[in-house]
């Protein structure tokens, strides 16, 4: 594997956990960095607990708008905006001269 130096900037107490937890698991400091940089990385697709939160409540606000009405209903309404569709979307034909 190619490795690249590179300088980050980080506050002192930064600086002291990453000595403590290469101490600790007597490894590299640097190999500290390149762990704690994959595991952040793996948790990068999954939502944050805000995230999911806002998400959950967004889902409460939208669920309450779902009109009820009966399966075969909406079936209809579905079939009707596809045949409108496959015949261009216009209900009325095209009159020559508009």
């Amino acid at each position: 594997m190619a490795r690249t130096k590179v300088t980050f900037t980080v506050d002192d107490e930064t600086v002291r956990s990453i000595e403590r937890t290469a101490l600790r698991l007597g490894i590299p400091k640097s190999k500290v960095v390149r762990e704690a940089i994959a595991e952040y990385a793996a948790r990068g697709d999954k939502l944050s607990s805000a995230e999911r939160r806002r998400m959950l409540a967004a889902i409460d606000t939208l669920i309450p708008q779902i009109p009820a009405r009966p399966a075969s209903e909406a079936d209809r309404e579905i079939a009707e905006i596809r045949a409108a569709r496959r015949t261009g979307g216009r209900r009325t034909p095209i009159r020559d001269g508009r």
